[in-house]
C-alpha cells in the first residue's frame, strides 16, 4: 500500500536515514554499556554496575522505538551488527578498560548521541515530521543528562 501520512516520499527517506544513524549509534552505545556492566571492576563496582544497567535498559527500549519510527516512515530498520557498525560513529569496545575509562568513554558516547539526536531533530523539523521530532527530542535530554551524570562520576 502507498503511504500517505502527509510527508512526501523524499522527506520520509531523509527523516528515516537520519533516524537510522541515531538508532545505530544508540545500539552501539547500548552494547558497549552492557559489556561494561558485565566487566566493571574497582572501588565503585556496585554503583557503576547498577548505573550501567539502568543506562543499557533505557537504550534497549529506545532502539525499539527508533526502529519502529523508521518502519512507520516506510523504510527498513537496520537489523544486523554489520549494518549497525557501518552506520555508527561510535566505535565498538574491544578492550577491557578500567572503571574510570569506562565512565569517560560512556560520557563521550552520550554526548555524541545527543549531537546526533539534535541533528535528527532539525531534519525532522525541516521536513515537517512531527512524530519523529516527538520521538527524538526526549533522546537529546536523556543523553545530555546521562553524560552529565557520568562526567560527575568520573570527577
Amino acid at each position: 500500500m502507498n503511504i500517505d501520512i502527509g510527508i512526501n516520499k523524499a522527506d520520509r527517506l531523509k527523516s528515516a536515514e537520519a533516524v537510522k544513524s541515531l538508532l545505530a549509534n544508540t545500539y552501539t552505545l547500548y552494547l558497549k554499556t552492557h559489556g561494561y556492566h558485565w566487566n566493571v571492576e574497582g572501588p565503585h563496582f556496585q554503583q557503576l554496575h547498577l548505573q550501567f544497567m539502568d543506562q543499557y535498559t533505557e537504550m534497549w527500549t529506545a532502539v525499539d522505538e527508533l526502529a519502529e519510527r523508521i518502519r512507520a516512515l516506510g523504510h527498513y530498520a537496520p537489523s544486523s551488527y554489520q549494518e549497525m557498525s557501518t552506520l555508527s560513529e561510535i566505535e565498538e569496545e574491544i578492550s577491557k578498560p578500567d572503571w574510570k575509562s569506562m565512565v569517560q568513554t560512556l560520557a563521550q558516547g552520550h554526548e555524541q548521541i545527543a549531537k546526533i539526536a539534535r541533528d535528527v531533530l532539525r531534519i525532522a523539523e525541516e521536513v515537517g515530521d512531527d512524530a519523529t521530532a516527538d520521538v527524538v527530542a526526549p533522546r537529546v535530554t536523556l543523553h545530555e543528562k546521562t553524560a552529565w551524570m557520568l562526567r560527575a562520576t568520573a570527577s
